[in-house]
């Protein structure tokens, strides 16, 4: 009796054991220790996390359109600079925020509201990261774009430094362009699909009037510009004033092909947008987007797939890089 009751105390204190450790690893894989992005990663921990994203993000954007752009360009900023990591949402003298790119992004305080909201359904659950990959993709549901599934479950980086801020740039090549897509994982069909996410938003006068009056010095515009379009342009950023203008003029605040059919016409106001028409290889790429070559491509469905790949850059995972934090501007 004796001893079968000693081998039941054995055999319950291991079965004991088994669970504890089962459950202290759960809860580490909750807390960063081994955590991958993947669909449905909340589950019960936080079942509304994409309604609630949705719902603030809806009610920005319809009192200030210019958020869905703003918010779809800040995504790309995080991702670009040390992964999709949250970091560009860090304040501080020195921090992304502060570098030149990134003083004209918007929309920092839906990001906020979101994760205000969220702490109170689900505290310390869902990562900024997260919340800006989910505002992005409704961004674009909002202005009319196809809709796609977002794998969540990033954490937040602790790192957000000026000096790491290097993206592309609106004179750069294609060559360049291809370069720093390549290094981010990213391949042709995704620069030229990203890019496509132009159909929205705008650009800063000091970016592109030098192309409309003053062409690498030459006192003239660009003469690979459509000639009709270099007036409408200049009226809305003349050399001594103007603030911003469309980059899909005529379309801005819908997303759809708009704007690589005006690449194919050369009416863009960004260089590095009107180069892609100029490369063989970008240019068969715009033209099965558009339907014009076979086989051709679906851009929204095209357009999902390049945001998922680029919303996995060097994500945080593991606690020792990332964490979950309170508020999207400050480390915990």
């Amino acid at each position: 009796m004796s001893r079968g009751y000693n081998l039941l105390f054995v055999l319950v204190t291991f079965l004991v054991l088994v669970a504890a450790v089962t459950a202290q690893g759960n809860r580490g894989s909750n807390n960063g220790g081994g955590r991958r992005p993947r669909f449905g990663f909340y589950g019960n921990r936080c079942r509304n996390v994409e309604s609630i994203v949705k719902s603030v993000v809806k009610s920005h954007v319809r009192s200030i359109p210019a958020n869905a752009p703003g918010i779809l360009r800040m995504h790309f900023h995080d991702c670009f600079v040390r992964g999709c990591d949250g970091s560009v949402l860090l304040a501080g003298n020195t921090s992304e925020r502060t570098a030149v790119p990134n003083r004209s992004l918007r929309g920092f305080e839906v990001i906020e509201e979101a994760k205000a909201r969220l702490e109170k359904a689900c505290p310390r659950t869902v990562s900024c990261a997260d919340i800006l990959t989910l505002a992005a993709r409704d961004a674009v549901v909002l202005t009319g774009g196809q809709r796609w599934e977002v794998p969540l479950g990033r954490l937040d980086g602790r790192i957000s430094q000026a000096s790491d801020v290097n993206l592309p740039g609106p004179s750069d090549s294609v060559a360049k362009q291809k370069q720093d897509f390549a290094a981010k994982t990213l391949n042709t069909l995704d620069l030229v699909t990203l890019v496509g996410g132009h159909t929205i938003g705008t650009a800063g006068c000091g970016l592109v009037r030098g192309r409309f009056f003053n062409f690498n010095g030459t006192g003239q515009p660009d003469p690979s510009i459509d000639p009709s379009f270099v007036p409408l342009i200049q009226a809305q950023c003349p050399q001594n004033g103007g603030t911003r203008v469309e980059l899909d003029e005529g379309s801005v605040g819908r997303f759809d092909t708009s704007f690589l059919r005006k690449v194919t016409s050369s009416r863009v106001v960004l260089q590095s947008d009107l180069v892609l028409w100029r490369d063989p290889e970008t240019r068969v790429i715009i033209e099965r987007l558009l339907g014009l070559r076979r086989p051709s491509l679906r851009f929204g469905a095209e357009f999902g797939k390049s945001m998922v790949k680029m919303s996995l850059i060097e994500v945080k995972t593991g606690s020792a890089d990332g964490e979950i934090r309170r508020v999207c501007s400050a480390i915990n």
